[in-house]
């Protein structure tokens, strides 16, 4: 029986990347604890590898997830929601969310509830034009409760995050780009893995450390961060890829990064 979750290790051009992709099509991809457990461990030690530079999320079949198995939180007490199933969740989106590389959400079908939870845990979302977004989860008298409420209104704004989160409705990839809830759009499985090329051939030549020090100051984006910015720019300033980085520019060359 294959694993319900998958991981790949790529390089290109001698830099790495990770790619986890969710394996139970029969299901939906829909995330169950054990696979959480699974996650956690694959972000550990993506989070301390320092030659991968950028992470995939991927799944298999026609949907890229489903969310939470309902058969998987279906019998919870609601206490047992809450501290077991919910609680669990965000702390394994938030490991996503602030890993220091660029995470793309590869979304060949549809992302749906915890699903597109999982997709705005993601720096980057590219999705096919026949995939379809939502949060139905008031059509179970539940909420998105993995912080979908909130990264959507950050997302797309808060008219929007209302749209979606209170009609229970699906919108289609097409108006998914215009809200910006994806970043580009595919025609087929084939112009997503043109993309996905595009952008890995983009995030593997930038600078590491500039991107994760970026990825910080967005994750404190309401707060004010004027002072962490100064220090943001001093430390990457003080890095040996910010000297290397200004040198190739200065001749006119590719910058070689050896995340340092």
């Amino acid at each position: 029986m294959e694993p319900e979750i998958l991981f790949t290790r790529k390089e290109r051009g001698g830099v790495a990347w990770a790619e986890i992709t969710l394996n139970r099509p029969q299901k939906g991809n829909a995330l169950t604890l054990p696979m959480l457990d699974h996650l956690e461990s694959l972000l550990a030690g993506i989070r301390t590898d320092l030659t991968v530079r950028a992470v995939v999320l991927r799944g298999n079949g026609r949907f890229f997830c489903t969310g939470g198995d309902i058969e998987a939180w279906g019998s919870l007490t609601p206490a047992e929601m809450g501290r077991d199933w919910i609680l669990r969740g965000i702390e394994i989106f938030d490991l996503i969310a602030s890993l220091p590389q660029p995470v793309i959400a590869a979304i060949q079908g549809h992302a749906l509830g915890g699903g597109l939870e999982l997709a705005l845990a993601a720096d980057l979302r590219v999705g096919v034009r026949a995939a379809k977004f939502g949060t139905p989860e008031v059509t179970l008298g539940m909420i998105a409760g993995w912080t979908g409420v909130r990264r959507l209104a950050e997302t797309i704004g808060v008219a929007r995050a209302r749209h979606l989160t209170l009609l229970g409705s699906f919108i289609p990839a097409g108006q998914a780009l215009d809200w910006g809830l994806l970043t580009a759009l595919a025609e087929d499985a084939a112009g997503l893995d043109a993309q996905l090329d595009q952008w890995l051939d983009r995030l593997l030549s930038n600078g590491p450390i500039a991107m994760s020090l970026t990825k910080g100051l967005l994750g404190t984006m309401h707060q004010d961060m004027r002072y962490a910015h100064a220090s943001a720019a001093a430390q990457a300033a003080a890095t040996e890829d910010c000297n290397e980085g200004v040198r190739a520019f200065a001749e006119k060359r590719k910058p070689v990064y050896t995340n340092r």
